[in-house]
C-alpha cells in the first residue's frame, strides 16, 4: 500500500514510491474541542484547491480508533479521499487526535510528511464552553465547580458511548503542552501550525490567510470573514463564570500555561495571565 499526495513543491515527501496507488490527506485539523475546529474545516473546505473528507460527523477518527485502524489505510483512503480531484490538497479533521500519543505514532508512521494544524483555545473559557455544551446536551447536572471537583472520578467510569465526547474533561483538556509534546517530538516543527480561537473570533479574515499559507494554496480572506466559530455564539448565550472559580481554575493552569509558551512563543503568553 502505499500513498500518493498532491504536495506543494514545498512539502517533503517521505513516502516510497510503492505506496502510490492510494489518496491520502495533505493535512489534518485537529485541536482542542470547541476551540474552532469546526470553523477550520469549513474554512479549507471553501478554497477551491482543497478538498475536505467528507461528512464533517461523524470525524473519521481513523488514526483514533483501533477497530477502524486496524482496516488499513486502504480503508481509510477508500472511505474518505476517494473523490478527490487530481491537483487537490486532501484534508481531513479529527479534534480528538490531540488528545491521544497513540494517534500521533500512528499519524507519524502511516503519514510522515503530513502537515498538521491544531488550534487552541484560553483553557480556562474552553473548559466553561465544554461545561455549556454538556448542560445543553441534557449531559451534565453539576454546577461547573461541582462539575470540575467531580472530573476525575467522571472520567474513569464514562460510558463507552460517550468516549470520544468526554462530556466532563474540563481541566484536563486544557494542558495543552502535555497534549502537544508526541506530535513536537515526532515531527518536524515545520509541519505543525499551531492556531488560537481567540484569532480565529478577532481578526478571522488574517487567521484563515495563514492556513492558506501553511498549506500552500492562494490566500483567501474572504473564506474567513463575517464566518464566526459556532462556539462563540452558543457560549454567549451561556451563563457567566462565578469569578472565584475562574480565579482557582487559574492558579491551576499556571504552570500549563507557561510550559506552553515556552514550547510556542510570545503568542500564546497572553494565557499566562
Amino acid at each position: 500500500m502505499t500513498v500518493s499526495i498532491a504536495k506543494r513543491k514545498s512539502w517533503p515527501n517521505r513516502h516510497s514510491e510503492a505506496m502510490s496507488s492510494l489518496r491520502l490527506p495533505d493535512f489534518i485539523i485537529a485541536g482542542a474541542p470547541r476551540s474552532g475546529t469546526t470553523w477550520l474545516y469549513s474554512v479549507a473546505d471553501r478554497h477551491p484547491e482543497i478538498r475536505m473528507a467528507k461528512p464533517i460527523a461523524p470525524e473519521p477518527k481513523f488514526f483514533l480508533r483501533d477497530d477502524l485502524f486496524a482496516r488499513g489505510l486502504d480503508y481509510y483512503a477508500r472511505t474518505w479521499f476517494s473523490d478527490i480531484p487530481p491537483g487537490a490538497l486532501a484534508g481531513e479533521k479529527s479534534a480528538n487526535y490531540l488528545e491521544s500519543p497513540r494517534a500521533a505514532q500512528r499519524i507519524h508512521d502511516s503519514l510522515p510528511s503530513v502537515r498538521l494544524v491544531f488550534v487552541l483555545r484560553n483553557p480556562i473559557h474552553r473548559a466553561f464552553s465544554n461545561y455549556l455544551w454538556s448542560r445543553q446536551n441534557g449531559l451534565e447536572s453539576e454546577s461547573f465547580s461541582a462539575a470540575l471537583a467531580r472530573e476525575e472520578e467522571r472520567e474513569q467510569s464514562i460510558p463507552e458511548k460517550l468516549r470520544y465526547a468526554r462530556p466532563h474533561a474540563l481541566y484536563s483538556r486544557g494542558l495543552y503542552a502535555d497534549l502537544l509534546d508526541p506530535y513536537l517530538t515526532l515531527f518536524p516543527r515545520e509541519q505543525l501550525l499551531i492556531l488560537r480561537y481567540e484569532d480565529i473570533v478577532c481578526t478571522p479574515a488574517e487567521t484563515a490567510v495563514r492556513l492558506h499559507g501553511f498549506l500552500g494554496v492562494a490566500p483567501r480572506p474572504q473564506d474567513g470573514a463575517g464566518q464566526p466559530p459556532a462556539n462563540a455564539i452558543r457560549d454567549g448565550a451561556g451563563e457567566s463564570m462565578d469569578p472565584a472559580t475562574y480565579g482557582s481554575l487559574a492558579d491551576r493552569y499556571a504552570d500549563a500555561n507557561r510550559r506552553l509558551s515556552d514550547l510556542l512563543g510570545p503568542d500564546f503568553r497572553v494565557w499566562e495571565t
